[in-house]
């Protein structure tokens, strides 16, 4: 089976490798372009295109992928039995879908129809699923909506976040790949439309996001933390300025939403339904990371005094 594979982050990593090491024939690695990063402004290769050069497989990059005659000519030439699509970070057009005759399957880290889009790690943890999973699925042209071919569930532990999920939601992912295209191979596979009814959303994380809304419960905002892991991460204001939450817990304290409180050396806030969270790591605007004690010691917040921005 001769194999594009077309994957950008870190996540697509163990598929790419896990192909690799099964025997298949990856003719071309398509990621997006080195972008630029940190102060310098360096160009920064891609984890895919790192990966892809190790293995010493050619690698594309393109601008566009749509109009681009050139790219499509490329791609053409190769003959594919199958494009693989891991975190691609590009709509795929038309005629990369009517190229290869088995499709463009892609590996998507939720089980699908629940949680469609760009995010469906972080959005999974921060509406407090236990259970997630990947799914293997032939794309079409709508968003996460081709039939699913396989699935594998995960369960997710209580103090997962984004940044502990992903790494297991990738390995499993990268098994179910070879098993699928293994499947394929052998006409083995049933694919199953998926249920429009069920389906739920996971649109790509805005900053505005990991605004703490203390009108919601403990739970819910701890959920909402672990999940916005490592970006937007989850941030409201402490006299003026940016304070960003690292860890917290539920704790059993009634207190006004948004309300600080200091008990001994914990620093609590209320939360909606008489619920409130014991902040443990915080980090103000300027500053470096610091324990709740420290935060308390350092700035001992004043009874009454609120978290979040002016009503």
């Amino acid at each position: 089976m001769n194999l594009i594979f077309c994957g950008t982050p870190r996540f697509a990593v163990p598929t790419l490798e896990k192909l690799v090491g099964a025997g298949f024939r990856v003719h071309l690695v398509v990621t997006q372009p080195d972008r630029p990063k940190g102060r310098g402004l360096e160009l920064v290769q891609s984890p895919v295109k790192q990966s892809a050069l190790k293995l010493n497989l050619p690698v594309t990059q393109p601008d566009r992928i749509k109009t681009n005659d050139a790219f499509r000519a490329q791609l053409t030439a190769l003959h594919p039995d199958a494009i693989i699509v891991v975190g691609y970070g590009r709509i795929i057009p038309q005629w990369m879908l009517d190229l290869p005759p088995l499709g463009n399957l892609n590996l998507h880290a939720s089980l699908l129809p629940k949680y469609r889009g760009a995010a469906p790690i972080q959005w999974a943890i921060a509406n407090g699923e236990t259970v997630t999973g990947v799914t293997t699925m032939r794309i079409d042209a709508g968003l996460d909506t081709g039939d699913i071919l396989q699935q594998h569930e995960l369960a997710i532990a209580p103090d997962d976040t984004a940044e502990t999920l992903a790494p297991r939601l990738a390995s499993i992912g990268a098994e179910l790949m070879v098993e699928t295209l293994r499947a394929v191979e052998a006409g083995s596979i049933h694919p199953r439309p998926q249920d429009n009814s069920q389906a739920s959303l996971a649109p790509i994380l805005k900053k505005e996001d990991g605004l703490v809304d203390f009108s919601r419960t403990a739970d819910e905002i701890v959920n909402r933390i672990r999940g916005f892991q490592p970006w937007p991460g989850a941030h409201t204001k402490f006299r003026g300025k940016t304070l960003q939450i690292i860890k917290a817990r539920p704790t059993p304290d009634a207190l006004l939403p948004a309300e600080l409180h200091s008990d001994s050396n914990r620093l609590l806030v209320g939360c909606a339904n008489h619920t409130s969270l014991e902040l443990l790591e915080v980090q103000l605007e300027g500053k470096k990371r610091t324990p709740a004690p420290d935060f308390l010691r350092g700035y001992r917040p004043q009874p009454g005094e609120k978290l979040g921005l002016p009503s």
